[in-house]
């Protein structure tokens, strides 16, 4: 049977059939504490996770603390995460963070949303990933390129902006899926829903997706 067109997905079968196939979701970027993995988020803005944990292995081997990163010369920290893309402001924002940090966090990366947007570099998409991952708190849903493109191929938001997507999907799914939730829908638009050529004939969605008809 064909899908319903401009039917969105039924929240509750896309929650049932994407944790079958990634019953083990996981943060895709490597870190080791919470500093780590916000600064890793920060260097995975336009950049892929796989080329972000290339550079970090020995990146985190040198800057341990936010004093480490604030003590390096700007042109030494970009060198340093050149191949991440967009070095100079990642590595003004990465300097700014850790500035705050110490400024009126001792040091500590926070733990809640509104200390965490007060960080330079931070929006909602870096403090979910952060928060979901590191301790274990879901305050909203990580809204990446590819939860956009499939939340709109799904039928979840007829937005573009990635507050509004995350508030549809924050309405649309009840709060302890929101971090494994959005950590399925990256995997499924790497691994099937692609940008370029998405596998309908493939997907386990094909049934319920209104944009199956588009290409299939």
């Amino acid at each position: 049977m064909s899908p319903a067109r401009n039917r969105p997905v039924p929240p509750a079968l896309l929650l049932e059939r994407l944790a079958a196939l990634y019953p083990e979701p996981r943060c895709e970027l490597d870190f080791g504490s919470p500093l780590e993995l916000l600064v890793a988020t920060i260097l995975s803005a336009q950049c892929t996770d796989v080329r972000v944990n290339q550079v970090t292995p020995a990146l985190f081997r040198k800057y341990r603390s936010p004093a480490d990163y604030l003590a390096a010369p700007a042109t030494e920290l970009e060198a340093d995460i050149h191949s991440t893309g967009f070095f100079r402001n990642k590595t003004k924002n990465i300097q700014g963070a850790c500035r705050r940090l110490l400024e009126e966090y001792h040091g500590e990366v926070p733990d809640t949303m509104d200390a965490l947007l007060t960080l330079p570099g931070v929006a909602r998409k870096t403090a979910n990933v952060v928060l979901g991952n590191v301790f274990n708190k879901a305050e909203g849903i990580a809204v990446d390129t590819h939860v956009t493109r499939l939340s709109a191929r799904l039928g979840l938001t007829e937005h573009a902006d990635p507050v509004k997507i995350e508030r549809d999907l924050m309405a649309a799914f009840p709060q302890e899926e929101w971090t494994s939730l959005s950590h399925r829908i990256i995997l499924h638009g790497r691994r099937v829903c692609t940008a370029r050529k998405p596998n309908c004939a493939g997907c386990v969605l094909n049934d319920v997706c209104p944009s199956a008809f588009a290409v299939g």
